[in-house]
């Protein structure tokens, strides 16, 4: 009997209103039920909202620094259940029970480094014109936040969101995505018992066209931090203008990885497959695109090809899997279709992109990675982002062309270069569209104390992560003194 998970709303776990819940599969197995959810509405919503605004206040008149204090101990509690938590993670989500462990990782580092924030929200003296006036600023919550998370991380994107926020004095209501929603709860759950103000954490189950509307439109959230699609993001940010409330975008990516001729093959064959099929391919910061300078494009191919043939599909909870499923079987179907699309447009399909069904298989959204050459700029799977393992390899004359062909979507989330080319190097940082740039790194596997964030129509508003992320759940205030 699968067990039943209820909202946490004022301190409490409650059921939803309605007394209904859905099912959350294993995407490895979907005869495996995670965990029945709370299908909440715009009622229960609005019962976390007040909740929220009623602590708030309280929250944020805990010193900061023993605020940071509670994140330690989350931290310290997290870390204690960490083998537990990953193995949530890949049962909910899918990923590999190694990359979940890595992501539990990040979440605890996360969670330490937004305490010590505590102890540095820091404001600064500033001299007057005028005698005998004093004047600084401070940093001071924008009030009730809401958090709207994504399925791909399923607890590090909740804690990069809720620790900022937290530590900045904000109270918050989180809306996990319904297919992971397991490791959100996870969380709840230890910074509740380190201590946070009841009430000014509440996490709330359901479909976004319920719980993420009602806290987009309700006049008591004073700013809202999404990650997840471009098109959900842009009505997010429409709505969020009608009442000028604070916003924060996170959306998708067509990320590009340019292999230049003096590269290393081996090395950037490496990097691409990293990048590319790891954690199934269902990154936002995801290799999609490999455009490779002419000269070693044969060698560079046949190289990436039988090293994705060596790769292991199967449940992530075994051992010696690279890649696990897609996380249901609309995501899938999306692959399927994009390889299918590329087809059809001219591309050869050199290796993958077949639904795997074979024994353990069956029951599960597996895919074979897929590589697809002889792809153009203008084609569909160069363009628009799939979020699963589709890398299509794009032939470019010279550095130039590279970086035109990288430059040429409506994205700008994460760029990398393979070269040996100091000079080269530099050019590509200086001229690439993108708010994330790896020089012989993979594009994706992005570090917690640096900013995070895109261009173009990937991100709207200001950088997570690192010390610049309290500034999005900080207002500034400045203060005369005359003395």
């Amino acid at each position: 009997m699968a067990e039943t998970f209820k909202n946490f709303i004022g301190g409490q776990w409650v059921a939803a209103l309605s007394g209904e819940t859905f099912q959350n599969l294993n995407p490895a197995d979907t005869r495996d039920v995670v965990g029945l959810f709370a299908r909440s509405g715009q009622e229960d919503t609005r019962r976390a909202i007040d909740a929220a605004r009623e602590a708030q206040p309280k929250w944020a008149a805990v010193p900061a620094p023993k605020r940071g204090e509670i994140l330690f101990k989350a931290a310290q509690l997290l870390e204690a259940r960490a083998e537990a938590v990953a193995r949530d993670i890949t049962h909910e989500e899918g990923k590999t029970l190694p990359e979940a462990k890595a992501e539990v990782g990040r979440a605890i580092n996360i969670l330490r480094y937004f305490g010590g924030e505590g102890a540095r929200l820091c404001g600064e003296a500033i001299p007057s014109e005028r005698p005998r006036v004093f004047i600084h600023t401070v940093k001071k919550p924008v009030g009730v936040v809401g958090l709207i998370t994504p399925w791909n991380f399923p607890i590090a994107i909740p804690c990069w969101k809720l620790a900022p926020a937290l530590i900045s004095g904000n109270a918050v209501v989180l809306k996990p995505s319904d297919l992971s929603p397991l490791c959100s709860l996870r969380l709840v759950e230890v910074l509740d018992e380190a201590g946070v103000t009841k009430g000014a954490l509440n996490l709330v189950t359901g479909p976004g066209s319920k719980v993420g509307a009602e806290l987009v439109s309700n006049p008591g959230v004073n700013a809202i931090s999404f990650t997840g699609s471009e098109g959900t993001g842009s009505n997010i940010a429409v709505e969020c203008a009608k009442r000028r409330a604070r916003v924060q975008l996170e959306m998708g990516g067509k990320n590009p990885t340019i292999v230049l001729a003096d590269a290393d093959i081996a090395e950037a064959v490496e990097v691409v497959t990293n990048a590319a099929f790891f954690s199934t391919g269902q990154k936002c910061t995801a290799t999609s695109r490999i455009i490779v300078e002419e000269p070693i494009l044969r060698p560079f191919t046949d190289a990436l090809v039988e090293r994705v043939k060596k790769m292991k599909v199967g449940n992530g909870m075994e051992a010696g899997i690279d890649m696990g499923p897609s996380v249901d079987e609309s995501q899938l179907k999306t692959v399927l279709e994009y390889v299918d699309i590329a087809r059809k447009e001219g591309a050869k399909i050199a290796l993958g992109g077949q639904r795997l069904d074979d024994g353990a298989m069956a029951h599960g959204f597996f895919s074979s990675p897929a590589v697809v050459t002889e792809v153009r700029p203008e084609m569909r799977v160069a363009q628009e982002e799939i979020f699963g393992p589709v890398a299509a390899i794009l032939p470019a004359r010279d550095m130039d062309d590279a970086v035109k062909i990288a430059n040429g979507i409506r994205f700008g989330l994460s760029a990398s270069i393979c070269t040996k080319s100091l000079t080269a190097a530099f050019e590509f940082v200086n001229r690439i569209d993108a708010g994330l740039v790896m020089v012989n790194l993979p594009s994706a596997g992005v570090e917690y104390q640096v900013p995070f964030g895109g261009t173009k129509q990937s991100s709207m508003g200001m950088r997570e992560q690192g010390s610049v992320a309290v500034d999005f759940y900080t207002e500034m205030k400045t203060v005369y003194l005359k003395y």
